[in-house]
C-alpha cells in the first residue's frame, strides 16, 4: 500500500489541533518537525478536497503552507522501529530511559519507561516532553497526587507514578490518545494512572492535586492556568511546557497573576519549561 505524506509548515501552537483534524480525515501517524508537522495516510484513504478545505479554515487564523507527496510502499512498522530510538534524560537526582516495547531494557538507568506512541505525541523526543521529565526527576512526587493535562501517550503521568505518586489523573481530548495512554499505563504496570477523554472542565471541581503537569501550548496555557491553580493543593506545583522561550514571560505573568511563584525554568533548542509553586 502506498502512502501520502502531507508536509505542513505552521505555528507550533496549531500542531495539536491540526493533528486532531487530520486524524478525523484518516491520517494515521504524525511527526513534529522544525517547520511544523508531517502526516501520513494510506493513498486510498486520502481525500484531497477535504484536506484542502480543512487547511483553508485554519489559514484564516494562522499562516499554513503544505505539500503533498506520494510515497512508495514501505513496511511502516519496520520504518518506525528503525527510526524510534530510546530517549535518555539524566539529572543529578536520577535518570530515565524511554523506549518502545521492542527495545531491550537498560539497567544503567534509574527508571525504565515503555512508551508505544501510535498517533500520540509524547515519546520524549520533543524538547518540551524532555524538559518536563527533566523537571520531574528533580521534583519530590512520593506520596503525591498528580493531574496530567493533555496527556497524549501518558508518559508524564506514568513517570510520576514511577517517581512515587500514589494517584495520577490524566486526560486528553483525543480518543486515540486516551486509548494509547491506557495501554502505556498497563505496559508500565501503573494502575495508579486514571485516564479520561475531555478537558480540564471534566475534572471534578473539588478534586485537588499536589502537582499539575501541562505540556500543551501557549494559547491553551494562558487560557487555562487559573483553572489548573484551582485544582492545586496549598504549596502544590504547576509544571508547564509546550511554548517557545520568548513566550515564557507571558506564561509567567499569567501564573503570577493566578497566585503562583516561579521556582525554575529550563530551555532547550528555543523551547521552554517552567516550574511554579502555589
Amino acid at each position: 500500500m502506498n502512502y501520502i505524506e502531507l508536509q505542513l509548515t505552521l505555528s507550533p501552537d496549531f500542531a495539536d489541533i491540526l493533528t486532531a483534524e487530520l486524524a478525523e480525515l484518516g491520517f494515521e501517524s504524525f511527526t513534529e518537525t522544525d517547520e511544523g508537522l508531517n502526516a501520513y495516510v494510506p493513498e486510498d484513504d486520502f481525500d484531497a478536497d477535504a484536506m484542502a478545505e480543512m487547511v483553508a479554515r485554519y489559514q484564516a487564523q494562522t499562516a499554513i503552507a503544505y505539500t503533498v507527496t506520494s510515497l512508495e510502499k514501505k513496511n511502516w512498522n519496520a520504518e518506525w522501529e528503525q527510526n524510534y530510538q530510546p530517549i535518555e534524560v539524566v539529572t543529578d537526582a536520577a535518570s530515565v530511559r524511554v523506549r518502545a516495547s521492542f527495545h531491550e531494557p537498560d539497567n544503567r538507568f534509574t527508571y525504565d519507561l515503555v512508551i508505544n506512541p501510535k498517533m500520540s505525541f509524547g515519546t520524549g523526543h520533543h524538547e518540551t516532553t524532555h524538559m518536563m521529565m527533566q523537571h520531574q526527576l528533580g521534583l519530590n512526587q512520593a506520596g503525591k497526587t498528580v493531574l496530567d493535562v493533555g496527556s497524549g501517550t501518558g508518559i508524564l503521568a506514568i513517570l510520576a507514578v514511577k517517581l512515587g505518586a500514589v494517584d495520577a489523573l490524566a486526560f486528553d481530548i483525543e480518543e486515540w490518545a486516551v486509548e494509547n495512554a491506557i495501554e502505556n499505563a498497563s505496559l508500565n504496570h501503573c494502575p495508579q494512572v486514571r485516564v479520561f477523554g475531555g478537558t480540564i472542565e471534566g475534572v471534578p471541581a473539588g478534586e485537588q492535586f499536589d502537582i499539575v503537569l501541562a505540556n500543551i501550548n501557549r494559547n491553551v496555557l494562558l487560557a487555562e492556568i487559573p483553572a489548573y491553580v484551582s485544582h492545586l493543593t496549598p504549596g502544590g506545583y504547576l509544571l508547564v511546557s509546550g511554548f517557545y522561550e520568548h513566550d515564557a514571560p507571558d506564561i509567567t505573568q499569567k501564573a503570577v497573576e493566578s497566585g503562583l511563584s516561579i521556582v525554575t525554568q529550563l530551555t532547550r533548542n528555543q523551547w521552554a519549561s517552567v516550574l511554579f509553586k502555589l
